[in-house]
């Protein structure tokens, strides 16, 4: 049997920001409905987080929508606007790329069709690791979440791995994370999840909330 640590401690601070990662909950839900071009623009945030700051990428992203590049422009063009985006040549490739991948023969982005084809999270996710360059398991799982499709899935970036050693849900912080092991980890997130009467996307929030001080995306 696990034994967890400072689970006091992190229920504490669930029920201080319980309301604002609700919030942020219901509103990643109405994303999930708005139209495919809001949708593509938080495929295409999550993209570009890997390895860069969210806040940087989510005003990339807001420049590329508010120009119209992000539907229309060249590779140059993207890359242009990925100030501060680490790796900008390929995200830039990985955005068009992406924009190919969704778009009919008209060249109009159709995201919403693809994603309404699978029955479950499960088979999006992995259709969107195995089909989109530059999706992981961590991007899939951050995009879905992030237009209200969460389904006990697990973010594993390196805050909440941190976060879940810290609570002594895994031993370390692992120096590659392979698809297995990704999906170990998030077996054991899920029993700590049920454990403690948080869920997932919730805990998501809070060890965010923890590391940054802010309930962000």
């Amino acid at each position: 049997m696990v034994i967890y640590r400072e689970v006091d401690y992190l229920k504490k601070g669930y029920s201080e920001r319980k309301s604002i990662i609700i919030e942020r909950l219901e509103y990643f839900k109405k994303v999930g409905f708005e139209n495919d071009e809001r949708l593509f623009a938080e495929l295409c945030f999550c993209l570009l987080t890997p390895q860069s700051k969210a806040k940087i990428c989510d005003k990339a992203i807001q420049n590329l929508v508010n120009t119209n590049i992000l539907f229309n422009g060249n590779e140059q063009d993207i890359k242009d606007y990925l100030i501060g985006v680490r790796f900008n040549n390929n995200k830039s490739k990985y955005i068009l790329e992406a924009r190919k991948l969704f778009s009919n023969e008209e060249g109009i982005i159709k995201i919403k069709e693809k994603l309404n084809e699978f029955k479950n999270f499960y088979d999006l996710r992995e259709w969107l690791v195995q089909n989109v360059k530059g999706i992981g398991m961590k991007e899939s799982v951050h995009f879905l979440r992030n237009i209200g499709y969460y389904d006990s899935m697990a973010m594993l970036d390196r805050h909440i791995l941190k976060n879940l050693v810290k609570h002594n849900v895994i031993d370390k912080v692992p120096e590659n994370l392979s698809k297995t092991l990704y999906l170990d980890i998030e077996e054991k997130m899920k029993n700590f999840s049920n454990d403690i009467g948080i869920s997932m996307e919730e805990l998501d929030l809070l060890f965010w909330s923890e590391e940054t001080g802010e309930v962000f995306k």
